[in-house]
């Protein structure tokens, strides 16, 4: 009878270490490149390309100009490991914030931003009346952006789970040997 209490209990330690100490799997992609790159100077793109690692699912991608207008032409289109932003016709001079989004392989969400810079757009007068009506939808940016930062808050927040899940395995298997032993006596 001893001899499987200290097998069962043997077992139930190798089980806690395993856990504790084990890394939980993360498939997370990441973003390896874009078109432009970051902080580039370049002549105005007509799209934005983003490389992934991994396939991702369910992309946003919001490019927004020192004002905070918009310049994104309708849904990113995602092709194996790549998604492409479509572009409002020729981006004007000037520096640019491309906030994106994407579900990653695993099903968490992945978050990112870069910024570059346009050089050598010709000028051209109808741009005045396009910004009041590119300015409307500018609270959007500000909302993007804050889940954002919750996102990649949320994978450090996972790892502290696994840790804090080893822990509670650990102190209930020294607590069931203490137990065990008190009760021998």
């Amino acid at each position: 009878m001893r001899r499987a209490l200290g097998a069962a209990l043997a077992a139930v330690l190798t089980l806690a270490a395993a856990l504790t100490f084990a890394a939980p799997a993360s498939a997370h992609t990441a973003l390896t490149g874009s078109n432009p790159e970051a902080d580039a100077t370049v002549a105005p793109p007509s799209e934005i390309v983003l490389e992934f690692a991994d396939p991702v699912t369910l992309p946003q991608v919001v490019v927004t100009d020192e004002s905070d207008a918009r310049h994104e032409l309708g849904k990113p289109v995602a092709v194996d490991n790549d998604v492409t932003q479509a572009l409002k016709a020729p981006l004007p001079n000037g520096a640019y914030t491309v906030g994106w989004r994407a579900v990653s392989p695993d099903g968490h969400p992945i978050s990112g931003t870069f910024e570059f810079t346009v050089e050598g757009a010709a000028p051209s007068a109808p741009s005045s009346p396009a910004d009041p009506s590119a300015a409307a939808p500018a609270p959007a940016p500000s909302t993007a952006s804050s889940p954002a930062s919750s996102s990649e808050s949320e994978g450090t927040s996972a790892s502290w789970l696994w840790v804090g899940l080893g822990a509670l395995v650990v102190a209930l298997a020294v607590g069931g040997v203490a137990w065990l032993r008190r009760s021998k006596t």
